[in-house]
């Protein structure tokens, strides 16, 4: 408990020292003095330990690297915070397709291309999130039977009185006005949109009622980016 004190006692010492900018004695300054804060506490604390008799020297000198280690890991990825996020988003993007990578300040998403060559775009309408296929030949979005019924629609409602052309071949879809759409943090109001019948449609379209609301859209090697 002794050597614990005393280790707090020269820490809080060193945060004083660095305040009164004690460093410029030695022509340093105040934030190369912060720098060599942690290391100084490192040797206080050791020498510390070494006062007391507790701690062999060879197991010293190994909590010593562990420690500088674990301090150099941080130091590193809080420098490259960034870069780091950027990597890790690209991994996620790899492992999940459709979903965003998204960047906030330029209000920008990117999608990686699925193993079928299509995009699949996570879209959340009406407040549930549904898969969707980038698809600049879709007039408009286009709901599959079932998601339609997943964000609520009323499909008792639904007059299936528009001509559509889908994958699997003629059919028939119904107008609808989606309320709230978003994709990769990208929020649009009152989206024209059409219902596929049961059937008629595997898998929803992100088509050009939503996509001609952008300021640009593009793909780029294996990479769909959207740009609010």
């Amino acid at each position: 408990m002794l050597f614990v004190g005393f280790a707090l006692l020269i820490s809080v010492g060193i945060a004083l020292l660095i305040s009164a900018d004690a460093g410029s004695l030695f022509g340093l300054t105040q934030q190369q003095t912060g720098q060599l804060a942690p290391l100084l506490i490192i040797l206080v604390v050791m020498a510390s330990a070494l006062a007391t008799r507790r701690v062999k020297l060879s197991q010293m000198f190994t909590n010593l690297i562990l420690w500088i280690g674990i301090f150099g890991t941080f130091a590193v990825g809080y420098a490259y915070r960034d870069d780091l996020q950027n990597v890790a988003a690209r991994v996620v993007g790899e492992l999940v397709p459709g979903e965003a990578q998204v960047d906030s300040a330029n209000g920008t998403a990117r999608f990686r291309v699925g193993r079928d060559g299509h995009y699949q775009i996570a879209t959340t309408i009406n407040g549930t999130q549904i898969t969707t296929t980038f698809d600049t030949g879709a007039s408009a979005v286009v709901l599959s039977d079932a998601d339609a019924r997943a964000i609520g629609i009323d499909m008792a409602s639904l007059r299936y009185d528009i001509p559509v052309a889908t994958a699997n071949g003629t059919g028939r879809a119904a107008q609808v006005m989606i309320d709230r759409m978003e994709v990769g943090g990208i929020v649009r109001n009152r989206i024209r949109a059409f219902v596929a019948e049961r059937g008629a449609l595997d898998q929803s379209l992100l088509g050009m009622s939503f996509l001609r609301t952008l300021s640009r859209y593009s793909v780029s090697g294996n990479t769909l980016e959207l740009s609010d």
